[in-house]
């Protein structure tokens, strides 16, 4: 019994094995004879259409920026070196590099021992100058007195011969009276050339007393100069740069000791090619006061200003070119001399172009356009000027109000049917301009004391941030990293 049944298993499992290889033979010969139908049928190709983004070529006015790199410098600075030599005594409170100062501030006092000395020994020769020109003076007045005594004797002695003439011509007197006569008017006329020239000496000695009261006077002046000159002060309200001095050091004379930079009066220095500097000027071939905006990159954040173009450079050094352009910054709060930034200026404006995505126009100047078939159109245009992503082009009026690809590549050209689809001209701007944002006090408190309290950022860093917050506008991107940053506490 058990004998059977096995065989009965057996012969049904066979009897399935080969009903499944049948089916599966028969599927296999359906499929090979359904795809030779189907290659036997004619086949029909279909067109691709590809998908692209397009803008309205609009012609208007535009004004290109200019942008180029450059450097803060100080327009007002002043180098403190030492009169003269010595040792410094005294250092003032805060003479450090950094430090703020005020105009007319004593910043250090060298040892004036020795000057003192030299004003005291000129005001004791000047003392002695001033006794030897009043007995000059008053010798000269003795000398005057004398030379009238002089002359009144010499006329007395004139009117007695003159009388003894008169009466020798009428018989009284003898010739040796008038002899006699003549020789006391001759004694007195001896007397009275001695007094003149005592009286000249007189006035000699009266002109060199004062020669040498003006030469001491001189001498005076310059001891005070040079004891006035032991206290260094400040010129003008600044800032403390490279001070090389501290108290108790010996100075020479005409040593540096530091450098006062006004943090008001900055400019920017920025080389553009000659190109350029030919769009910058007038028909007189002077540089117009264009405004320009300087911008300073402080951790993720921007500190900005507006400028105005002030000069241009005088002459090109060795191995340089185009122009060196200065613009004086307007709002100077944050910018220290030395700092690395980017100037934007605002050049004369175009008309009758429009402002396209550089990758709009292929290597060859073209542009491709869209016709009433959604079919490619190949365009040339004059490429006025490129600025970051963007150029500025002039075309043909058969290219106004058509819609042109905003980005080609090597898969479109003349002919490629396409499916345009439309994009916001705003998004095609060649220079995006920073969102800024009007804080109001208490916001503004707010954020600089989240900056205050966050102790992983630069000092430096924070310091500029500070700035920038306190100003009347705000960078939109700034107070986002900001706001998303971490909290001080």
């Amino acid at each position: 019994m058990r004998f059977l049944t096995r065989s009965l298993l057996a012969l049904f499992l066979t009897a399935l094995t080969l009903g499944l290889l049948a089916y599966a033979g028969h599927v296999v010969v359906a499929s090979v004879q359904e795809r030779a139908a189907q290659a036997d049928r004619p086949q029909t190709a279909r067109e691709r259409a590809f998908s692209v983004q397009v803008l309205t070529f609009e012609p208007g006015t535009v004004a290109p920026v200019l942008s180029a790199f450059g450097e803060v410098r100080a327009r007002r600075s002043l180098e403190l070196r030492a009169p003269i030599g010595g040792r410094v005594l005294e250092v003032a409170a805060g003479f450090e590099d950094g430090a703020m100062v005020q105009a007319g501030q004593l910043l250090l006092r060298i040892d004036p021992a020795d000057a003192t000395s030299a004003r005291d020994m000129a005001l004791s020769d000047m003392a002695r100058a001033e006794a030897e020109l009043r007995d000059a003076a008053r010798a000269l007045d003795l000398a005057a007195e004398d030379v009238a005594a002089a002359e009144a004797q010499f006329d007395l002695r004139q009117r007695a011969l003159d009388r003894r003439e008169n009466l020798a011509a009428r018989g009284v007197a003898t010739e040796a009276q008038i002899e006699e006569a003549e020789l006391a008017l001759s004694s007195s006329r001896q007397a009275l050339v001695s007094r003149r020239q005592a009286q000249a000496q007189a006035d000699a000695r009266r002109a060199q007393a004062e020669t040498a009261r003006d030469r001491q006077r001189i001498t005076l002046a310059e001891a005070k100069r040079r004891l006035a000159d032991t206290e260094v002060f400040a010129g003008f309200s600044g800032v403390l740069s490279d001070v090389a001095t501290v108290e108790g050091g010996l100075v020479s004379a005409n040593e540096r000791l530091a450098r006062l930079i006004d943090p008001d009066a900055l400019e920017v220095a920025f080389r553009i090619s000659t190109a350029q500097y030919l769009r910058l000027i007038d028909g007189e071939g002077r540089l117009i006061a264009a405004p320009a905006q300087v911008l300073l990159e402080v951790g993720g954040a921007e500190i900005s200003s507006p400028a105005r173009l002030t000069r241009v450079g005088a002459a090109l050094g060795d191995g340089q070119s185009g122009r060196l352009i200065y613009a004086t910054i307007e709002a100077p709060r944050g910018f220290r001399p030395g700092d690395f930034v980017t100037v934007r200026t605002e050049e004369p404006v175009l008309d009758n172009v429009a402002l396209l995505p550089a990758t709009a126009v292929d290597a060859l100047g073209n542009v491709l356009a869209v016709n009433a078939d959604n079919r490619l159109e190949s365009h040339p245009v004059e490429i006025l000027r490129r600025q970051g992503d963007s150029v500025i082009v002039r075309a043909g009026a058969d290219l106004t109000g058509r819609a042109v690809v905003r980005e080609t590549g090597p898969m479109l050209g003349a002919g490629i049917l396409v499916n345009p689809q439309r994009a916001d001209a705003a998004e095609s701007a060649a220079v995006e301009t920073p969102q800024m944002v009007r804080l109001d006090p208490a916001r503004r408190a707010a954020l600089i004391a989240q900056v205050e309290g966050n102790t992983g950022m630069p000092e430096q860093t924070r310091a500029r941030l500070i700035v920038q917050l306190e100003q009347d506008e705000v960078p939109a991107q700034m107070l986002e990293r900001i706001e998303s940053g971490p909290r001080g506490g």
